[in-house]
């Protein structure tokens, strides 16, 4: 797939944006696993979107998979020590299932990567439920390593990943 356009997603869009997470929450739970079996955080999107953070990406026009991008960094997670500010954070990426086997996922990441090198900053940052190691495989299988794992009892989320933005070619990584 080569038409990939990614484009800040509309307030008037926050459905579409709820329905590819609640189509990955819904993969989620058939395969056994209880990351995002909530609704969306209507709210913390819709704040989001007016930020200019969440984007959606889309193959002949279609809205296909969504992610935020912003400097957020959850300070249950990164610490003073972490150097938050030299970081971009992902959140929320989910890839129609249509698409799964596309490395629509890959090429997102890549493109929040750019954006890290555009923000001037070096690291690109998520963190990932603490027990989808499905999940950390991919993502390690993208370049990112493993920083540590943070248990708190009232997050599910906690398993925190890191690459350094790369300043070249698409996939090689400085």
């Amino acid at each position: 797939m080569t038409d990939l356009h990614i484009r800040p997603a509309r307030l008037d869009e926050l459905s579409t944006v709820e329905a590819l997470l609640i189509e990955a929450s819904e993969w989620l739970a058939s395969r056994g696993i209880d990351q995002w079996q909530f609704p969306p955080h209507r709210d913390r999107i819709t704040s989001a979107i007016l930020r200019g953070e969440v984007f959606l990406a889309e193959a002949g026009g279609r809205p296909i998979a969504t992610l935020q991008v912003d400097d957020q960094a959850d300070p249950e997670f990164w610490t003073p020590d972490d150097r938050p500010e030299t970081a971009l954070y992902v959140h929320r990426m989910a890839v129609s299932r249509e698409f799964a086997n596309a490395e629509i996922g890959g090429k997102l990441l890549d493109w929040a990567s750019e954006r890290v090198v555009a923000a001037g900053r070096t690291w690109l940052r998520l963190d990932a439920w603490k027990d989808n190691y499905d999940l950390h495989h991919y993502y390690e299988k993208h370049g990112f390593t493993l920083v540590r794992v943070i248990d708190l009892p009232h997050r599910g989320s906690g398993a925190l990943f890191q690459r350094r933005a790369f300043h070249d070619a698409i996939g090689k990584h400085t």
